[in-house]
């Protein structure tokens, strides 16, 4: 086609027009997480430590680092990341909060070893938690009944022997002190009926699972606030597989547009 004809304001739009590139899925994700209707369900979730902003800054590196959310259920995915916000936890390997994994077409909130220690820490119940490995070579002794007690002497070597138990230990307001022990047998038969047991935190971080693991039991006997039962029950079917129901918590219709699309 000849352009004698045409104007250099015209062909400059038609310049621009073929540079504009269409925008990827994943980019559209991240629009969306930045738009202002998800930053104004943010805010309402997240507790004041917290900002809309960041919140959408750790999310956008999450899809960055693992391409198969964007393919998960828009819903199911926008609603872990609401659920994460309600429980006041960042997602990603930064704080070892939460995670947000891919399991089929379905976006599951895991929450983290560290994760569960901070929000007993915010119940206001419990005054310190703390979990520890125990290996080969540690001194380690407790027992049960009516004089419970637990007794972890580390040893100096170089801390590489192989963890035979983890234990977890809550000191409470108004005194008193609890604990639980699990050895490493037990904790590997939770990991067994993982829907995750290969992959995702199980596989790259094993001893703050085992941790979570046994802090996680360890609540059943101590006065937990609702956003720590909200976090057990959560982690407690993504372990087992079952639909956490994310898709439902999410309020809004938005769309994200396929890879490639106009």
């Amino acid at each position: 086609m000849s352009t004698e004809n045409v104007t250099p304001f015209a062909t400059k739009d038609m310049e621009k027009t073929q540079q504009v590139k269409p925008q990827t899925k994943a980019g559209a994700l991240a629009s969306l997480l930045a738009s202002p209707k998800m930053k104004s369900q943010f805010a309402a979730a997240l507790p004041k430590h917290m900002t809309a902003e960041r919140m959408v800054r750790i999310v956008t590196t999450e899809i960055r680092k693992s391409p198969a959310l964007v393919n998960c259920d828009q819903n199911s995915f926008l609603g872990a990341v609401i659920q994460c916000a309600q429980l006041g936890l960042e997602p990603g390997n930064s704080m070892g909060h939460a995670y947000i994994l891919p399991y089929g077409k379905q976006a599951q909130l895991i929450i983290g070893y560290r994760g569960m220690i901070d929000l007993a820490r915010r119940s206001g119940q419990i005054i310190s938690i703390a979990a520890r490995t125990v290996r080969e070579d540690d001194f380690f002794e407790y027992e049960y009944g009516l004089d419970e007690d637990i007794r972890h002497r580390p040893s100096e070597s170089d801390g590489q022997g192989r963890i035979t138990h983890v234990y977890a230990v809550a000191k409470l307001q108004g005194g008193g002190r609890q604990f639980e022990v699990m050895s490493a047998a037990q904790v590997e038969a939770v990991r067994q009926q993982s829907k995750a047991k290969d992959s995702g935190p199980w596989k790259t971080h094993w001893e703050e699972m085992a941790k979570k693991t046994v802090i996680r039991r360890l609540f059943k006997y101590l006065p937990v606030s609702v956003e720590i039962q909200k976090a057990v029950m959560l982690d407690e079917k993504a372990d087992a597989g079952v639909d956490q129901e994310n898709q439902y918590v999410f309020e809004g219709d938005f769309e994200v547009l396929e890879e490639g699309a106009e």
